[in-house]
């Protein structure tokens, strides 16, 4: 299975990354080998995520206040978004096709 992080998603990811790294140093990694151990376990269970709208299913982590929303497209992961679970909730809406809602 492989994984396609949206643009979007994609800058969320390294935005975090690169907040966490300022604010204490190795903290950036710890996050980034946080999303690295969730998305290896998306791939093992790809449906293990609850529902968050329609196909759309979310991955809490443990450590950060994110989660990864992402679709199972088969032989992909789709990711969404890499989303603060404190701001605004469905700011990522958008970004899904029509027939997935």
């Amino acid at each position: 299975m492989k994984i396609l992080f949206d643009e979007l998603a994609s800058l969320e990811y390294q935005d975090a990354i690169e907040f966490y790294e300022l604010e204490v140093q190795g903290l950036g990694l710890r996050f980034k080998e946080e999303i690295k151990r969730a998305l290896r376990n998306l791939i093992k269970f790809p449906d293990m995520g609850s529902i968050e709208k329609g196909d759309i299913r979310r991955c809490i982590l443990h450590t950060f206040p994110y989660k990864i929303l992402y679709s199972n497209e088969g032989e992909l992961l789709y990711i969404i978004a890499i989303a603060h679970m404190h701001r605004e909730p469905n700011y990522w809406i958008n970004r899904i096709k029509q027939d997935e809602a």
